[in-house]
């Protein structure tokens, strides 16, 4: 403690020094012997000799060990990574956005139903990312979860994580792949022009028609763009023009970069047209895959009446293969559609040469609820089904590979069904084992024989129980 400038104030000398008392210091004169400042408990931080206050979490060295939900939550994220077959990067980020989402303030304080949901989110978000085809249907049925307490946790996932999600919505990215398409007067001639605003609505409404007849589930989005943006330009005007172009040719006038896999979307989406159009009643020729192209007006005007009507065709045929000599025919069900302008009035008959009397137009069948189902409502399945890119192989069950499964399938019970239905894997067979032919004169082995003999214990046991009941029998009669 430094004395240089004092002096007593009882003598007024300046031999002062500092004499350690113990663990306390003072100031004491050397002439008088008097005390000049004792008890200093405070010191700056050059004269501290004694250790400083340390928060406890800076004297440990281990590290926060994770708890019992995140861990779970984790193994959870990684079952299921393995059950989608993603890849490792996948699987990293998932757990990056899991670990972030489940330590930040908006998720600890969270019923554990939504940190179990939160598990999906973060899945479905890194698969987003990656490009990889699921969809919020795959995850809740994963889950078992509320689709919509999905999506809440999920917009809340992304908001709080900043993080951007490209959207796979095709029909909102159909309207800017239109606009790549250079079909302006400036571009091609007259006759092979088309408004874009046309070619978007035309375009949109083979999409949807491609959705509900399962075209779209577990396909990329851009062959399947291609081939509804190529058949709403021949369907808009089907002249003779238009119609011998093939789809690379149109891509190459287009100015639009060609896809191997457009063509078969086109055969596809042609062969479900042509279906709907066998429909139309007031049409005298038969709808085929060369012809169905003019007629694609009025299949889209009557686009939910004209597959009601093909499935309900297509259950009757099934129905007339079960029962191939029936006494009567089934009375048709009588429904109108929205005729062209200057066709009269058609009714639904089975007969042509005797048909019913006309009734007013309608513009789709009547209600049928049981025979208007969906054939989503048949069995479980995924809309995100990833479906390799098959050969040229027709839609048709008739002309379907024959497939180790049993005949009662998707595939032949509903007229429309996804892409791994119609198409699934060959499976390999599993070899049957041999069953044992056991005739009743097989040699029987003495170890055999012992199984079957009571054992002196057992012998006991027996002949005591049966007293036991034959005195509760005796006892019961006496009463």
């Amino acid at each position: 403690m430094a004395t240089e400038g004092l002096t007593c104030p009882e003598c007024g000398s300046s031999n002062i020094v500092d004499d350690q008392l113990y663990s306390q210091p003072q100031l004491v004169c050397e002439d008088c012997g008097s005390v000049i400042s004792e008890g200093l408990l405070t010191t700056t931080a050059s004269e501290e000799v004694q250790g400083t206050d340390i928060a406890y979490r800076y004297t440990t060295a281990v590290d926060k060990q994770p708890c019992r939900n995140l861990i779970k939550g984790l193994q959870r994220l990684r079952a299921f990574c393995r059950i989608l077959r993603l890849k490792t990067d996948t699987e990293q980020m998932s757990e990056t956005f899991y670990k972030q989402a489940y330590s930040h303030p908006h998720f600890i304080n969270v019923s554990l139903q939504k940190k179990e949901v939160l598990v999906g989110c973060c899945v479905l978000v890194s698969c987003r990312l990656c490009n990889w085809p699921i969809g919020m249907g795959t995850i809740c049925s994963l889950l078992e979860a509320d689709p919509n307490l999905l999506g809440v946790v999920y917009l809340q996932m992304m908001k709080t994580l900043k993080i951007e999600a490209p959207n796979t919505a095709i029909i909102e990215m159909l309207e800017a792949h239109c606009q790549e398409y250079k079909l302006r007067p400036e571009h091609v001639s007259e006759g092979l022009s088309e408004d874009v605003k046309a070619l978007t609505k035309r375009a949109t409404a083979l999409i949807e028609l491609a959705a509900d007849t399962w075209i779209v589930t577990g396909r990329q989005p851009v062959p399947m763009m291609i081939a509804c943006t190529f058949l709403a330009w021949q369907s808009l005007r089907p002249t003779k023009d238009r119609l011998k172009y093939s789809v690379d040719k149109f891509c190459q006038m287009a100015k639009v970069n060609r896809n191997q896999t457009a063509p078969k979307r086109v055969m596809e989406l042609k062969k479900v047209l042509s279906k709907l159009g066998q429909e139309i009643p007031w049409l005298r020729v038969e709808v085929t895959l060369a012809n169905v192209m003019p007629h694609v007006d009025d299949i889209m005007e009557n686009q939910s009446a004209l597959l009601r009507r093909a499935m309900r065709t297509y259950e009757e045929s099934l129905q007339d293969e079960d029962q191939p000599d029936p006494q009567e025919d089934p009375p048709g069900e009588h429904a109108t559609l929205a005729s062209p302008e200057g066709a009269a009035p058609c009714q639904t008959s089975r007969d042509p040469e005797h048909p019913p009397p006309a009734q007013p137009c309608l513009a789709a069948c009547e209600p049928d609820g049981e025979r208007a189902q969906a054939p989503s409502d048949a069995g479980p399945t995924t809309g995100t089904d990833v479906q390799q890119e098959d050969d040229d192989e027709p839609l048709d069950h008739a002309d379907a590979r024959p497939l180790l499964v049993p005949v009662e399938t998707w595939s032949k019970k509903y007229l429309f069904v996804p892409p791994c239905v119609r198409h699934p894997k060959k499976r390999k067979r599993r070899a049957e084992t041999p069953m044992p032919e056991v005739t009743g004169d097989e040699d029987i082995s003495d170890s055999e024989i012992d199984m079957y003999i009571r054992t002196p214990q057992e012998v006991r046991d027996f002949v005591k129980t049966k007293e036991i009941l034959s005195e509760e029998e005796e006892e019961e009669e006496e009463q």
